[in-house]
C-alpha cells in the first residue's frame, strides 16, 4: 500500500489545457477576451441556452442572480440547510431573508412535500441545491414556482453534467448558477457560471459583473474596439479571465469523460460497502437521471463504527487517505443562529446527516488501486476499534 497521501478530490488538468494557457500567457491577452468568448459560446452550445455568463466564481453568480431578481429587504429566499455558506451569505448578501426547507433524508436534497409550507407572501425565489450532484425533483418544484409566481434560481455548483428526465441541468426551467471550482465535476482553476433563459436578468448580471458598463468592453484597447462606454449602475468586478477560459474550453470537452468514471467509482463504492454496516450508502430517487457524483457522500453509523465522523475523518488522515466534509448544517453557524434565530433542533434531518456526512476520495484521476487502498485503510481503521 503506497505512502503517499490521497487527497478527497484532485483536479484532471490534459496537456491540451495547459498548453491553451500558456498560449494565453504569450498572446498578451491574460484578462477577458476571446478565449471567455469562445467558453461562452461552448457553454451556450453545451447548455442549449440563450445566455451564459461565465463568472470568477458560482459564489457570485449566486449573488449577481440574486441581485438581478431585484430582492427587496424583507424578502424571503426559500432553501435547504444542507449546503454551503455561500448559497445563505449571497442570500443576505442581494438583501433577502434566508429561509430553510428540511432535506429528505434519501436523497439529500430539499424535501419538496415540505417546501409550500414554507412559502408566504414574502417568499420571492426558490433556491434549490442540487446536492452532490443529485438533481432535485424538479417537476413539482417548478410547477409550485409558476402556481406561485415564483422565481427560481438552481445552485448547481455540484451538478454540471447532471440530467433531469433525460435533460441537463441549465437546458431548461429559470436560472442556474454552476461552479468550476477545482474540485468540481470541471475547473477553470476558480471560476462559475450564470444559465439563464430570461433576456432581463442576463442583461443585469452583465452590467453587474464589470462595474456597471453598459455594453460588452473586454476589447476596447483593440484595433476594431470602442473605449467609449457608461456606466448605468454601480457593479462589481466578477468577470472571468481567459486564462480561466483556456482551461475551461477543454475541460467542456472532457467533461462527459469525468462524469462516466465518476459514475463508475460511486458504483464500485456501491458494490464494495453494500454490506458495511457503518455505513448507510447514498440513495437514488426514483425518477429518470444521471447522477454526475461530485461527492460520493455515506452517513457513518457511528454506534456501529465504533467512532464518530471526525474521528473517521482524523483516523484516515494519520494513514495517509484524506476525506471531505461537506456540509455542517448551515443555519448552526453564529451569524445565521444570531442573525435570524435559527437554533438546534430546527431542522433535524439535515442535523442528523451534517453529524454523520463524509466525502469519500471520488476524482476522475483515481485509479481502481487508489480506489482500493481506500477500501482498505477503512477496513483497518474499523478493524483497529474491533467492529469487523
Amino acid at each position: 500500500m503506497s505512502n503517499e497521501f490521497l487527497p478527497f478530490s484532485r483536479p484532471s488538468i490534459s496537456q491540451a489545457a495547459i498548453d491553451e494557457v500558456v498560449d494565453c500567457l504569450k498572446s498578451g491577452w491574460i484578462t477577458t477576451g476571446p478565449r471567455v468568448a469562445k467558453f461562452t459560446e461552448a457553454l451556450q452550445t453545451y447548455f442549449d441556452a440563450p445566455y451564459v455568463l461565465p463568472l470568477m466564481s458560482a459564489t457570485t453568480g449566486l449573488h449577481l442572480a440574486l441581485l438581478a431578481m431585484n430582492l427587496e429587504p424583507g424578502d424571503e429566499v426559500i432553501t435547504t440547510p444542507l449546503t454551503f455558506a455561500a448559497t445563505l451569505n449571497t442570500i443576505v448578501l442581494a438583501g433577502g431573508k434566508p429561509v430553510l426547507v428540511d432535506i429528505d433524508p434519501h436523497t439529500l436534497n430539499m424535501d419538496m412535500n415540505l417546501l409550500e409550507a414554507a412559502i408566504t407572501d414574502r417568499t420571492r425565489v426558490l433556491l434549490p441545491v442540487h446536492f452532490a450532484g443529485l438533481p432535485v425533483d424538479l417537476d413539482p418544484l417548478y410547477q409550485l414556482a409558476k402556481h406561485r409566481g415564483l422565481r427560481v434560481l438552481e445552485d448547481a455548483a455540484h451538478a454540471i453534467g447532471t440530467e433531469y428526465k433525460g435533460k441537463r441541468i441549465g437546458s431548461f426551467g429559470d436560472t442556474q448558477v454552476f461552479s468550476f471550482h477545482p474540485n468540481k465535476n470541471m475547473t477553470t482553476g476558480e471560476g462559475g457560471c450564470i444559465v439563464t433563459r430570461d433576456a432581463q436578468l442576463a442583461e443585469q448580471v452583465a452590467r453587474l459583473r464589470f462595474h456597471g458598463v453598459d455594453r460588452q468592453a473586454w476589447n476596447r484597447y483593440g484595433k476594431s474596439g470602442n473605449q467609449d462606454y457608461e456606466i448605468v449602475l454601480p457593479g462589481y468586478k466578477s468577470n472571468m479571465t481567459d486564462i480561466q477560459a483556456a482551461i475551461g474550453i477543454h475541460q467542456l470537452n472532457e467533461l462527459p469523460g469525468f462524469i462516466a468514471r465518476r459514475n463508475e467509482l460511486a458504483d464500485r463504492y456501491h458494490e464494495a460497502l453494500s454490506d458495511w454496516l457503518q455505513w448507510t450508502l447514498p440513495k437514488r430517487p426514483d425518477f429518470e437521471h444521471l447522477h454526475s457524483w461530485h461527492i460520493y457522500t455515506p452517513l457513518i453509523n457511528a454506534e456501529v463504527a465504533g467512532m464518530d465522523r471526525d474521528a473517521f475523518i482524523s483516523a484516515m488522515k494519520d494513514k495517509n487517505v484524506g476525506t471531505g466534509l461537506h456540509y455542517r448544517a448551515v443555519h448552526l453557524y453564529p451569524y445565521y443562529r444570531q442573525a435570524f434565530g435559527f437554533n438546534e433542533g430546527d431542522f433535524p434531518l439535515a442535523e442528523n446527516v451534517c453529524e454523520r456526512i463524509v466525502s469519500l476520495p471520488l476524482f476522475p484521476l483515481m485509479t481502481d488501486a487508489e480506489h482500493d487502498k481506500v477500501l482498505d485503510v477503512m477496513y483497518t481503521v474499523f478493524n483497529e476499534n474491533k467492529t469487523i
